[in-house]
């Protein structure tokens, strides 16, 4: 027979509560982790309704030529985001990227409004000419509307 004393308590209530604290910052940690992590998608899985409306996005593709647009009063910019496959409409407030240009691979971070329009967040473009996201360059890989990390449209 096992005889529990008053240390032996202690111990096991001190064990208890840090295997607690532990459990419970784990289960905020990955709460957290599911909140802040941004999906990627093309504008082909947005028109397909695979998108979830109330996530943090990352919009992927290729800016539509012709398709900036700057309001005179403010710092809204709408432009088109393609997959060549489909085209889904981008407003983003703010300064855009030096690098920015049509014809250009792009990440925007945002989120999906009701409207089917993307209010992007942040706007991101990397320093090379050529530059396409991972994730859309292989989706684009053998599009015929697709050159050397550019659309032809």
């Amino acid at each position: 027979m096992i005889t529990i004393t008053k240390t032996h308590k202690k111990r096991l209530g001190t064990v208890f509560l840090i295997v607690f604290g532990i459990g419970v910052s784990v289960a905020l940690l990955l709460v957290a982790a599911g909140i802040f992590t941004s999906i990627f998608v093309t504008p082909t899985q947005v028109m397909a309704g695979e998108v979830p409306k109330d996530r943090q996005l990352r919009l992927g593709g290729v800016v539509t030529k012709g398709s900036v647009q700057h309001a005179s009063d403010s710092l809204l910019i709408t432009f088109d985001v393609t997959d060549c496959d489909h085209t889904i409409s981008v407003q983003y407030e703010g300064i855009l990227p030096d690098l920015f240009r049509e014809g250009q691979g792009i990440l925007a971070e945002g989120r999906l409004q009701e409207d089917g329009t993307f209010l992007a967040e942040t706007v991101l473009a990397k320093h090379d000419e050529n530059y396409v996201p991972a994730e859309l360059a292989d989706t684009l890989e053998d599009n015929a509307c697709f050159e050397s990390g550019h659309g032809k449209i």
